[in-house]
């Protein structure tokens, strides 16, 4: 135990409340959802009990320490530390039975272990009971804690299990398997102490070599075993563990099943194999109604707002007598940038509170559940789909959610695919271009570029998939969750964190990026310029203009504001509000100014289509490209994800803009 302070890992199934837990004991704002895969890499906090420091850390979500994906490694090694001083065991009380194989095999790993029972207020819903007495002594005395991580109930009965608990000396063995395996366990124990004497977990090393895991093959080479472990043992390992589960539970938990779970009622037709998809398009388009609609009432007061700033700012530099090029920089550039991106903010707030009503409501893990058979098709699990959900929101924890998946291959694919999913930073694209140029229509038109970037994520992944023969690997195992009332204080968590993160992005890479945009428009090798056309920004957008041209993009404008997208997308809204000098671009006034801009080029509702989509499948933003970087550990992979986006933006946005020309 290092600086007095008890180091202790929360382990448990995917949504078991776990993360939930480990906010309400940490005060940390980790993100929660009613859905697994959640947690991809382990998160630290610090607790403390009555002058006693704890380090928390939060693992991601597994079944087993058979570790099979990333997030499996990360936590199956993180208990096995010898730093880690206690495990707490957060397991789903209302399914006990599934949650207590994990059980087993952290009690094998020799260290401390505390139960805490979680959710108990569905079991009571259900009608059940748990025998609180019973559980511990058949589980081998530990601690047993009933907690609700939702309600903050139990928090300081764990803490209390924690301080007092984590020193005791841990008891014997659980699970006593046949005698043929007991011995040959032993044998095992006696050549590990004698190769490894310092390694704590012997029991469990044995078990694992019995079970011929990989890992521990390779980590802890023993000469000799393989004369007892002759072969795998690990089915009969398996059976024996959950034939005690099946007796601990029928000695523990009572009255089951008296009463049918609602879940199950609304899952006969939110999960249906044939309205399941359309209700799930269904439930979006609704979300991006609400978007629009009380998106775009609640605007007008941010609006109001940039306004009398600009005006405020435009003043009072006058009567300082602020140079030509500092007002410029201030009004024109930063204010009309960052302040423009801000007025979008009412819709980006509704968006999120919706997807957060959705994800922790439990709906969101129905979705993957949908989706597999589709993805199947395309040589992919349900499982890829996960972290395509979580591109709605932002594309980078997205790509790192990709570790749930077991093999390399699904990984990259995923990867690849995963970008194609709308995150939030291109709403304010669409939000802008459907209300100008689809003013009755602009709701679904937005909407229709979130269905064309699933679709074409599906249409990608069939093709690759064709290409490199692939099959889906597995079938999908994923834990559907209660359906329940969300939480108002986690949706207030995530929804802040996704506004925080907007705003955060708008003071720095946006506020940043209008400055360069002010700048390329305003100077050349010479200096400063009167005449844009005469910038920096001119001679690289001219260019690009013949090459955008069959897209109906050419104008060097685009060029240029396409270029700063990839610093983030939304700075694509502020480099055209910097670009045609429209101030508040997102006001009935900035709109309409646009639109005559634009016009004057003959740039129509085909172009703003094509350049919609365009900007839906090009080349992810900068911290996305970095993500992409480090979770391939690959610069090639990382190189022709870029390439390939952009040539498939290029080559789409020229067909929706030649065929809708000869349309429309």
């Amino acid at each position: 135990m290092s600086d007095d302070r008890i180091q202790v890992a929360f382990v448990g199934n995917p949504n078991c409340g776990k993360t939930t837990l480990f906010n309400a004991l940490t005060g940390a704002n980790l993100k929660v959802a009613n859905w697994p895969g959640v947690t991809v890499e382990k998160k630290t906090g610090v607790a403390n009990y009555k002058g006693q420091k704890m380090n928390l850390v939060d693992l991601p979500g597994i079944y087993s320490l058979t570790s099979y994906s990333i997030e499996e490694t990360v936590s199956r090694n993180c208990v096995m530390e010898d730093d880690i001083d206690v495990i707490v065991n957060v397991v789903d009380a209302s399914s006990l039975e599934r949650n207590l194989y994990l059980t087993m095999q952290l009690l094998e790993l020799g260290k401390p272990v505390i139960l805490a029972l979680n959710m108990m207020d569905i079991v009571k819903e259900r009608g059940m009971e748990i025998d609180m007495h019973r559980l511990p002594e058949v589980l081998g005395e530990i601690p047993v804690v009933p907690v609700s991580a939702r309600q903050r109930r139990g928090l300081n009965v764990l803490l209390h299990a924690v301080k007092h608990h984590y020193e005791e000396e841990v008891h014997g063995p659980v699970v006593r398997y046949s005698a043929q395996l007991e011995e040959k366990i032993s044998q095992l124990e006696e050549l590990t102490a004698n190769q490894y004497p310092d390694l704590n977990f012997r029991r469990w090393t044995a078990i694992k070599y019995l079970e011929r895991d990989p890992q521990t093959m390779h980590q802890y080479p023993l000469e000799g075993a393989e004369k007892i472990a002759d072969r795998s043992y690990e089915k009969e390992i398996i059976n024996q563990k959950y034939d005690y589960i099946e007796e601990v539970i029928e000695e523990t938990l009572f009255y089951r099943g008296n009463k049918e779970d609602k879940t199950d009622k609304v899952d006969r037709i939110l999960t249906h194999p044939v309205w399941g998809v359309p209700v799930f398009l269904g439930i979006m388009a609704l979300v991006f109604f609400f978007t629009f609609t009380i998106g775009d009432a609640l605007k007008g007061v941010f609006e109001v707002g940039l306004d009398r700033l600009l005006s405020f700012m435009s003043v009072f530099l006058t009567d300082l007598h602020a140079s030509d090029w500092v007002i410029s920089l201030v009004v024109d550039g930063i204010i009309s940038g960052v302040g423009g991106i801000l007025t979008f903010l009412p819709n980006i707030f509704i968006l999120f509170l919706a997807l957060g009503i959705l994800e922790d409501s439990g709906y969101m893990a129905r979705v993957a559940y949908v989706m597999d058979g589709i993805m199947g098709k395309v040589g992919l699990s349900g499982k890829a789909f996960l972290p395509m959900v979580l591109g709605f929101g932002c594309t980078v924890p997205a790509v790192m959610a990709s570790r749930t998946l077991e093999s390399e291959k699904d990984r990259r694919r995923t990867i690849l695919l995963t970008p194609f999913m709308s995150c939030s930073a291109r709403l304010p694209i669409y939000v802008l271009f459907s209300s100008i140029f689809f003013p009755h229509a602009a709701m679904f038109v937005a909407f229709s570029l979130y269905v064309i970037g699933m679709g074409m994520a599906i249409l990608i992944a069939k093709i690759s998939s064709k290409i490199s023969r692939g099959e889906n690997d597995g079938t999908l195992l994923i834990e559907l969750p209660e359906y329940k009332m969300p939480n108002a204080r986690t949706i207030a968590i995530y929804v802040w964190e996704k506004v925080k993160d907007y705003l955060t992005k708008a003071g720095t890479t946006i506020f940043v990026a209008s400055i360069i945009i002010w700048f390329i428009l305003n100077f050349n090798a010479g200096g400063m310029v009167t005449d844009v056309k005469e910038s920096f920004g001119a001679m690289l957008g001219h260019w690009l203009e013949p090459i955008l041209a069959p897209a109906g993009l050419g104008m060097w404008q685009i060029a240029v504001a396409l270029i700063s997208g990839l610093s983030a997308k939304e700075v694509v809204v502020s480099s055209f509000s910097v670009l045609f000098g429209v101030n508040n671009v997102n006001s009935a006034v900035g709109m309409s100014s646009m639109a005559a801009a634009l016009e004057q080029f003959g740039f129509g509702p085909v172009n703003a289509y094509a350049l919609m989509i365009f900007c839906l499948l090009y080349t992810p933003c900068m911290a996305t490209i970095g993500t992409v970087k480090k979770e391939s550990n690959s610069t090639k992979f990382t190189v022709f994800v870029i390439c390939f986006q952009l040539l498939l933006a290029y080559v789409a946005s020229v067909l929706v803009y030649q065929v809708g020309s000869l349309l429309f």
